[in-house]
């Protein structure tokens, strides 16, 4: 049975925001109090937040699907709908998040560090909302949003000051056994070592974390054996130790062959050429052994390596070697910039973003693509024409229908509004001015024209031609 898994697929779906509410308000002697539609509640999202006592992604292997609570509808008497509740799913410190093209999103290291992996749907406005000077009984409100759908992938990269490389049975699980409190599983046949090991050591006054990397063998860079599954492990450590086995029993190999074998798997692998490196020669307690180890430390020194004898079984040479150890990764350290460990990867939008784009893709189609129009799209109840025509003014203020001019469209042409797989269709018919401003009427109701003092005739005028001079605003607090 699988117990430790350091890399998933998951599909995380982030709550729907809950539709507006399109009410007016009625009480006896006032039938007509106006609109009272309320506002949706907004989806919850989907978080991924650090736990240092969460150390595989076993869960997530298990149970791939995850998703957050949607939005309740908004109700009449202005009550706004209740937000969803956020989806909290903790991670293992070191966890990378990954698109499924293989691009970064973030790199959580540290408790407590969050990463929104999707984000819930905007509740919908109610009528109330939407009421302004010229529409002052909206008969419409707008449907919530979708929440995001993400495919990720999980990463988890161990976070360890160093990794003991080499190969399998080398001794290194027995190292990190004896350097620290760690109780790995070990035994004297390969491949012992079914997941990476950490320990944690204390050197002076330097306390660090061992890891032991299993699975190295000729060819891991290429995914043979467990190598290339565990290689991410050692991208974080700050320092690589070579463990050679001076008391192989097998006749092809000798400490010299296996570390170039090693050093070109890591080679291969990348990204690792600038870690400091110290080669440990275990098993001297076996005559042949130590033999072979004196023989060889004269041409590891002379490659440049700092080389220490050891034995785990018998813990000879053990001080030096963790002191060492605690020295490196303290100068590690305080090379490392002051910084946050954390990575969030943003995108920012460029400066003369107009927030969509409009593409002419043949055959008398246009496709309109931005978040703006394809929220608003979304937004909109296509059973209620008065909704439509409220999201043909909001297009025609953000200038998409200026743009199907520049791009050629004429009337009857066909214009798409998102992706392919989920677009609305509809053919262009371009007019002077948008569907409000022809009507003139939409959203009014002369039941509310009762004669009203000369300071709020006043304000009233003026602010329909505000709206006029302005493009005919309409009130949206969600717009950027």
């Amino acid at each position: 049975m699988t117990t430790f898994v350091d890399r998933v697929e998951l599909h995380v779906a982030a709550g729907n925001g809950g539709h507006g509410c399109a009410s007016v308000h009625r009480e006896k002697f006032k039938p007509l109090g106006g609109p009272d539609g309320g506002n949706g509640g907004r989806g919850g999202d989907v978080i991924l937040t650090v736990d240092q006592s969460v150390t595989t992604l076993l869960d997530y292997h298990h149970s791939p699907h995850r998703k957050a609570t949607n939005g309740k509808p908004g109700e009449g008497g202005n009550r706004a709908g209740k937000d969803g509740a956020d989806l909290v799913l903790t991670v293992p410190d070191g966890t990378v998040v990954l698109d499924k093209a293989g691009n970064v999103l973030a790199d959580l290291v540290g408790h407590g560090t969050s990463f929104v992996a999707a984000q819930g749907g905007r509740g919908g406005l109610g009528n109330a909302a939407l009421a302004s000077a010229r529409r002052k009984a909206p008969g419409f409100a707008l449907l919530g949003v979708p929440g995001d759908l993400q495919d990720i992938v999980l990463e988890l990269k161990t976070v360890a000051d160093v990794a003991l490389v080499g190969y399998p049975s080398a001794g290194k699980s027995s190292l990190i056994s004896v350097l620290s409190a760690a109780k790995p599983k070990i035994a004297d046949y390969p491949f012992t070592t079914l997941v990476p090991n950490l320990g944690v050591v204390t050197a002076g006054s330097t306390v660090y974390t061992i890891a032991d990397v299993p699975g190295l063998i000729p060819g891991a860079s290429q995914g043979k054996g467990l190598g290339l599954e565990f290689l991410r492990h050692v991208e974080r450590c700050s320092v690589l130790v070579h463990v050679l086995d001076t008391a192989t029993l097998e006749s092809d190999r000798d400490p010299l062959s296996d570390l170039d074998v090693i050093e070109e798997e890591l080679r291969q692998y990348g990204g690792l050429d600038n870690r400091p490196r110290i080669v440990v020669l275990n098993k001297i307690d076996v005559p042949d052994g130590r033999d072979l180890a004196e023989m060889v430390r004269p041409d590891l020194e002379a490659r440049g390596y700092r080389v220490f004898e050891v034995s785990a079984v018998a813990h000879t040479g053990l001080k030096e070697l963790s002191y060492a150890l605690a020295d490196l990764v303290a100068k590690a350290r305080a090379a490392r910039p002051k910084e946050e460990a954390t990575r969030i990867v943003i995108r920012p939008k460029a400066v003369d973003d107009a927030g969509f784009t409009v593409t002419h893709e043949g055959d008398g189609l246009f496709r309109v693509r931005g978040e703006k129009p394809e929220r608003w799209v979304r937004q909109t109840d296509f059973n209620n024409d008065e909704a439509v025509g409220y999201l043909a003014d909001r297009l025609n203020r953000l200038g998409v229908e200026a743009e199907l001019m520049k791009a050629g469209a004429r009337a009857g042409d066909g214009v798409a509004i998102g992706p392919e797989d989920n677009a609305v269709v509809f053919d262009w018919e371009p007019s002077v001015m948008a569907g409000a401003e022809m009507l003139g009427r939409r959203g009014e109701d002369h039941r509310f024209d009762a004669p009203r003092p000369a300071a709020q005739r006043r304000r009233d005028r003026q602010a329909e031609r505000d709206e006029t001079e302005q493009g005919y605003e309409e009130f949206d607090p969600f717009a950027s």
